[in-house]
């Protein structure tokens, strides 16, 4: 009798500890990510000509033309211009984040 009882507690209580990990997996793992790609999107979309951008590659650069046909931007480097997807753009260089020799001129 109290085996069984054990049992029938032991079998609740996996049922409940199935759905409480996909919950845990959910909210640290999945919904973070989401907001993040949402985010990232969002600033792909919201970005401007003139804007000093980093690429994923790592490369500096101001941005000299949008192309919403193909979803592209022309980036101007040092070494000259270079057509990108606007996904390869990490984040945009504010001018806190400038060196004081780029802020003077301007």
């Amino acid at each position: 009798m109290i085996q069984m009882i054990f049992l029938q507690i032991s079998n609740i209580g996996n049922m409940v500890l199935i759905p409480l990990m996909f919950l845990v997996l959910y909210l640290f793992m999945i919904r973070p990510q989401m907001q993040k790609q949402k985010k990232e999107k969002q600033f792909q979309t919201t970005i401007k000509k003139g804007s000093r951008v980093v690429m994923t590659s790592g490369i500096h650069g101001k941005i000299v033309d949008l192309i919403d046909s193909d979803n592209t931007c022309v980036i101007e480097t040092s070494a000259g211009k270079i057509k990108f997807e606007r996904s390869a753009i990490s984040m945009e260089l504010s001018k806190k984040y400038l060196p004081k020799e780029v802020k003077k001129k301007k």
